[in-house]
């Protein structure tokens, strides 16, 4: 399998952080590439993009100040397949990218990524209280995975939340 690089950057507005790429992002090298993933669909629809992004477009979100990185960078079918020591090595390297690159907020593509890396049991959509790396938000928003039975709506409104977030905090 091939690793899928991160987009990232200096003082982005978000981060998004997924679980780990698909075999099909491994295959393609882009993002959220799997055909029933629906991120490209939730960004556009909810407004955080002017245009819907396909995966091979990923590198055009560093025009908006976002960028997407993985708490493990292991391609593999689903994030059941992840192991408990690549969690744990995972949660310090992303720790590492937060404080490094100071994103305005890290935006977890479901909730059991932020589970994964707060270590917490009672995780809800939408901004957290409190933060993991100090000086970064931390928000929320469902799985954008095919697998997710969550209906479209009800995702579309998370990542709605998020950019009613950006356009309503001065420090955004």
């Amino acid at each position: 399998m091939n690793p899928v690089t991160d987009i990232i950057n200096y003082s982005l507005k978000v981060l998004f952080i997924g679980f780990n790429p698909s075999i099909r992002s491994s295959e393609t090298g882009h993002h959220f590439a799997g055909p029933s993933n629906r991120f490209w669909r939730l960004l556009y629809e909810s407004g955080l993009t002017v245009q819907r992004l396909m995966p091979y477009d990923d590198q055009q979100l560093l025009r908006y100040g976002y960028g997407i990185t993985n708490i493990v960078p292991r391609p593999t079918r689903t994030a059941a397949e992840i192991t408990q020591e690549e969690y744990e090595l995972g949660r310090e390297v992303l720790k590492e990218k937060l404080l490094a690159f100071q994103p305005k907020i890290a935006c977890y593509v479901g909730i059991g990524v932020y589970r994964q890396l707060s270590q917490g049991r009672d995780i809800r959509c939408g901004l957290q209280k409190n933060s993991v790396v100090e000086g970064v938000s931390d928000f929320v928003v469902s799985s954008s995975s095919g697998l997710n039975r969550i209906p479209l709506k009800e995702q579309l409104a998370y990542f709605s939340q998020l950019k009613t977030l950006l356009e309503t905090e001065p420090k955004y």
